[in-house]
Order: C-alpha cells, then sequence, then structure tokens
C-alpha cells in the first residue's frame, strides 16, 4: 500500500505519500516504450491441484475451492523471497515478480491481452521517470551565499533549472478559509512567495484555526499552502519558520535522506505544485531585511490578533539555482483475462500491486503482506477462474487480473492502465483491489476472522450487497466498514489502485487487513503470513467475483459518496 508524504518525512514508511494522497491520471500522456526487463529465469509454473466436481455442482463453491493455504504460499514463496529483492519498481525484482505473474497467468489458461506488446501480450509496459535535485543548488541573498542542506533545501518535484533572479512576495501564514485569509487584495499570480510555516496560535500554544487544539490542516503540512499559491498562479514557494524552538539545522540533517533521494513520476509528468523551498531563520531574516527581535514582535501581534495584519518589511531579492534532473526507466503491469461467455463485452478487474519498497540500508523488503499477499491471492483466483473457463463454467462476463507496478510510488501502475486501458472503461463493470490480505491488526486481536472492506457502496450500493451476500453464505468474515468514513484520517480509500479506477467513476471495492508492526519494515515476512486467514479473504473476493461477472444486470452507479 502506499505511503502517504507527510508520514515519508518522519519516518521510512510509515510514509507519506502520498501520494498519495490525492491521485492524478491524465489519460493523454502517451510514454515512450520501456526497455525489457532484467534478464532472469522466470521460475516453472506448477499447476494447481484438481478438485473433484460434486454430484449436484455449486459452481461457486466449487471453484472457490481451487483457493487453498497450500497454493497461496507457494506463489508468495516466490514472490517474497529475497531474490525477488523487495521489487522495487523498475528494479529487477520488480520485473521478476511481472515476468512471474504473466507466467502464471498463462500457465493457468488466461490469454494475454495486451495485443500492442508483440514480444509479451502479458505485459504492459510504459515509461516512469527517476527525479532528484542536481548538483550544487544555490541560494545567494546580496552578497551571501547559503549552503543546501544546511541553510535551504527544496521538496516536491520542481525547482529552478538555472539561476533566477527572486523578488519574494510575503504573504503572512499563506492561508485561505472562511474568516482568513493571507490572500485578501493580493495578486500574486507569477509571483514568488515567502510564507511562514505553522499557523496562528493562542498564547496556550493551541492553535487558532484547528479543533479540539489540534492543528489544522494549514498547520500539519506544507503541502496545503503549496498547493494553494500554486493554484494562485504563484512561480514558488520559500517557507520559513521563525518559532523559538525550530531547529533549522536539526529538520534538515534528518530530512537529508529524504530529499537527495530521487523520487519517481510519470515520463513528461509536469509538476502539479510550484517549487517549494525552505530557508533557515538567517536566511529569512535576510529575505525580510530585518532582526529576529522584530519579526518576533511581529509574530506576537500576529498570533493576538487571529488575523492577517500588514507586515512592515520591505523584501530582498534572492538568486537560486536548484534543478530537477530526470532519468526515464521501464517498468510494466502484468495482464490475464478470462473471456465471458455471452457478456463478454463487459469487464470486470481484480487487482494487485506486485511492487514492494526494494533493498534500505542493505536489507530487503521482502513485503510478505504488502502486497504480495494480494499478487498471490489474484493469482490463485484466476487460476480457479481459468479452470472454471477450461471446464465449461466460465463467467458470463469477461475477467481482467491485473497485477500493476508502481503502486508504492504513488499508485503509478494502475494509473498508467487507467489512462491506456487494454478495454474500453465505459464496459469495465468493477475493481476488486487486493492490498494486504495475510495478517491480523491490532484492532482485531484475539477476534473472529474479518476484512476490511473499502468503499464497495461509494459509487455502487450493490456491491456492497454483493460482498456481503457472498460473505453471508459461503465465507462468514466479519467485515468491517471503518474506513469508510470520510473523517477517517487514514485515508486508505485513496491509497491503494482502486482508487485509479474510483477516479473514472467505475465501482471498487478494496479488501484489506489492516497495517500492523511489520507495515513497510524488512520484517514483513512469509513466516508471519496467516495462510488460513488470507485463503478465506481470497475466497470472499472470488464469490464476490462470481455475483458480480454472472449476474443478469450490470452494478449501476447509483452513489457518490465522499
Amino acid at each position: 500500500m502506499k505511503i502517504p508524504s507527510i508520514i515519508l518525512l518522519l519516518a521510512l514508511s510509515l510514509p507519506a505519500v502520498a501520494q498519495k494522497t490525492k491521485v492524478k491520471t491524465k489519460s493523454s500522456r502517451v510514454p515512450a516504450a520501456a526497455p525489457a526487463p532484467a534478464e532472469a529465469v522466470t521460475p516453472a509454473p506448477v499447476a494447481p491441484p484438481t478438485r473433484q466436481a460434486p454430484v449436484e455442482a455449486d459452481w461457486n463453491d466449487h471453484y472457490a475451492a481451487q483457493i487453498t493455504a497450500e497454493r497461496l504460499r507457494t506463489h508468495l514463496a516466490v514472490l517474497a523471497s529475497d531474490e525477488y529483492e523487495g521489487r522495487l519498481t523498475g528494479e529487477k525484482g520488480q520485473h521478476l515478480a511481472a515476468n512471474y505473474v504473466a507466467a502464471q497467468f498463462k500457465a493457468a489458461g488466461l490469454t494475454g491481452p495486451v495485443a500492442s506488446n508483440p514480444t509479451n501480450a502479458y505485459l504492459q509496459p510504459f515509461q516512469l521517470e527517476h527525479l532528484a535535485w542536481g548538483t550544487d543548488p544555490t541560494l545567494t541573498v546580496g552578497k551571501t551565499k547559503y549552503k543546501w542542506l544546511i541553510d535551504f533545501y527544496g521538496r516536491g518535484d520542481a525547482g529552478f533549472d538555472k539561476e533566477t533572479l527572486v523578488q519574494p512576495v510575503f504573504v503572512g501564514y499563506g492561508i485561505e478559509q472562511t474568516g482568513y485569509s493571507d490572500y485578501a487584495g493580493k495578486s500574486v499570480a507569477g509571483k514568488d512567495l515567502l510564507i511562514l510555516e505553522g499557523e496562528p496560535a493562542n498564547p496556550d500554544g493551541t492553535p487558532v484555526l484547528g479543533t479540539g487544539g489540534e492543528p489544522s490542516k494549514w498547520g500539519r503540512d506544507y503541502r496545503a499552502k503549496a498547493a494553494l499559491a500554486a493554484a494562485k498562479g504563484a512561480r514558488s514557494v520559500f517557507f520559513v519558520n521563525f518559532e523559538p524552538n525550530a531547529n533549522f539545522a536539526k529538520s534538515a540533517a534528518r530530512l537529508a535522506p529524504a530529499i537527495t533521494k530521487s523520487s519517481i513520476v510519470m515520463a513528461g509528468e509536469k509538476p502539479d505544485r510550484a517549487p517549494s523551498f525552505f530557508v533557515s531563520p538567517a536566511v529569512g531574516y535576510a529575505l525580510l531585511g530585518s532582526n529576529a527581535a522584530a519579526v518576533q514582535a511581529y509574530l506576537a501581534k500576529l498570533n493576538a490578533a487571529k488575523k492577517p495584519l500588514p507586515a512592515p518589511f520591505k523584501l530582498t531579492k534572492l538568486k537560486v539555482k536548484a534543478a530537477k534532473v530526470r532519468t526515464p526507466f521501464g517498468t510494466e503491469n502484468a495482464l490475464g483475462f478470462v473471456e465471458g461467455s455471452d457478456k463478454k463485452a463487459e469487464v470486470l478487474v481484480i487487482s494487485a500491486h506486485h511492487d514492494h519498497l526494494g533493498i534500505i540500508d542493505g536489507q530487503v523488503y521482502n513485503g510478505a503482506d504488502d502486497d504480495g499477499s494480494g499478487t498471490s491471492s489474484i493469482l490463485n483466483l484466476a487460476e480457479a477462474f481459468g479452470r472454471a473457463k477450461a471446464e465449461g463454467h466460465g463467467p458470463r462476463r469477461s475477467l481482467l487480473f491485473l497485477s500493476v507496478t508502481g503502486e508504492e510510488e504513488g499508485l503509478y501502475g494502475s494509473e498508467y492502465y487507467a489512462g491506456h486501458p487494454v478495454f474500453e472503461l465505459k464496459n469495465t463493470v468493477a475493481d476488486l483491489n487486493v492490498d494486504m490480505v495475510g495478517r491480523t491488526d491490532d484492532a482485531h486481536q484475539g477476534k473472529p476472522d474479518y476484512v476490511y472492506v473499502i468503499g464497495s457502496d461509494k459509487l455502487a450500493s450493490q456491491l456492497k450487497v454483493a460482498v456481503e451476500s457472498a460473505n453471508k453464505q459461503y465465507t462468514h468474515l466479519d467485515l468491517d466498514y471503518r474506513f469508510d468514513d470520510p473523517a477517517d484520517p487514514n485515508r486508505f480509500y485513496y491509497r491503494s489502485d482502486h482508487y485509479n479506477f474510483a477516479v473514472k467513476k467505475i465501482p471498487v471495492a478494496f479488501f484489506f487487513n489492516g497495517v500492523h508492526e511489520d507495515y513497510h519494515q524488512a520484517s514483513d515476512e512469509i513466516e508471519k503470513i496467516q495462510f488460513d486467514k488470507m485463503e478465506a479473504r481470497a475466497r470472499l473476493v472470488f464469490h464476490t467475483a462470481w455475483d458480480v461477472a454472472n449476474r443478469e444486470e450490470r452494478l449501476v452507479v447509483d452513489s457518490s459518496k465522499d
């Protein structure tokens, strides 16, 4: 599952993200062809065991029995092995995983639907780009030159590729909401803004604009302010923190690994925010043409007023150069197709992501639960539906098994498919997404078997009914809907691959076991997977898919919940 960006700044995922967290879909992009995957021998497919049909068959239940803990373990033992090196997007292990999934789809009797790939119709290649800061960024105020990662640093996907003269405009805290606007009466289009970090505070230190003593969105994360500035047409933003307890040098040192690490974007993708830089108090004083005493006096008045006040500062120009360098690389989704019978033009997608975090500080992050469990599940589902098709009991609607890349980096594989679908999205009836289904979270320790189901009635009320009906008849799990709450701070609905279908108004259901102590840690290993629970959850997805694929009428989009 994708890491939200704000958490990534604080710890290795618990990362941050998102992206991620709003996901962008840009169907107009047409990336160049990806390079061939890394050379490796794909493990030989192993056929699932045959189950004898009952005399009076409930074919739904019969083929669901093909989904077993043993078979799930077989797949996961490959995908979560050290040989796959943590399956980092675009690297050897991720290519190995995509090829393994493709080979298993073929062995299960599924067809490769990617006609545009003459080399392997089970793979959908596309291009991403590594994005990193160039060498020797510079910032100069007057005759004083300041140092990168000592006096200033940048965040985000944009910078200044050549030395640029900047005349900053001070806009206070850079906040705009009902009853409080730092932008009132100001036009900032094309300008470079100097913005205070944080938000106004009461004498006891609690935020003026927050609720219950908690910070508002303006105080939690710079991104809200940067996005607002970009929406108003600002060219760049420089953030500064003058709070007495702020320690810029310590913050810069703590964030240095994340700042220097490359990020990933779609090939040709343009940044959706203005360049964002953070400067030390010393740089801030120089830009304001002021000193600590005068600035603190102004901040005291600002907090006491609980509203924006005119600033007494005359800002100084600066010169800045901090380029973002793009390096393209290739990656791929893996697809397997089961053609339906009388309703074959309509397609149900069953998805998971096969990428993970790679190798960090010499440790392999195997991602057995995230999302080796989901990938193994859809492979076993593909085998079950493939056998049903081969034995004359295939689904009425077609099924597309979609194993995507780049989820951890920003839901890129599902974004690419949604922008470049193999089957028209208007004929895609739903996406059932499986991301982390092999463990138990703290909230359910010692309780009956469960699964979180997220988003199942946000677009189509019938999908939630289908999940519940399948569960009542077959799997008898505790279905937990707590993460459907729009106010839930985890925002899981926006953090996995189903979301790129949801933004296209395609009904989705996300099956999830919740996070645990090994989430995004090197300790997320196969030895900790609870295969009996994984089997039950995978069977619930199968039974739901059987219903959606075989019902008379396709799911109706009849809702628009947050």
